[in-house]
């Protein structure tokens, strides 16, 4: 079976929990990006804080967050770089989220979206159609 390293995209945009709120919103729209993963100091995975999380702005403007600590989703769904993609894509499937965080050793190593998968689908088929 093919690992979640595969096709995880690595090198991503990671913010902290003191991140401005309205920093990562300009990151999200900046990058043509739906989330990003919270990130402590030394890498270890704090949460996310996505497009949805952002739309609470709208919501209550008169509570607005300064940071992204006071609005991201601190229980997050992750997999180990060496899961099974077919795990990975059942929890995409079976989830309203549309990515998640690989780890290696415990620290952020890359994303694995609805799209990577997708792409890696037309891809597989594209070689077999070739052979």
């Amino acid at each position: 079976m093919f690992k979640a390293k595969t096709i995880m995209t690595k090198g991503v945009l990671t913010v902290t929990e003191q991140t401005p709120a309205y920093e990562a919103m300009r990151m999200l729209v900046e990058n043509n990006i739906t989330g990003l993963p919270v990130v402590s100091p030394e890498g270890d995975l704090a949460g996310m804080v996505t497009e949805k999380d952002m739309l609470g702005l709208l919501y209550n403007p008169g509570q607005e967050p300064a940071t992204v600590g006071q609005m991201m989703s601190r229980d997050v769904v992750s997999f180990d770089e060496n899961a099974d993609l077919a795990d990975v894509c059942e929890c995409l499937i079976d989830h309203s989220f549309r990515r998640v965080p690989i780890l290696a050793n415990g620290k952020l190593a890359g994303i694995v979206s609805r799209s990577d998968i997708i792409k890696f689908i037309l891809s597989a088929r594209k070689g077999k159609a070739g052979a």
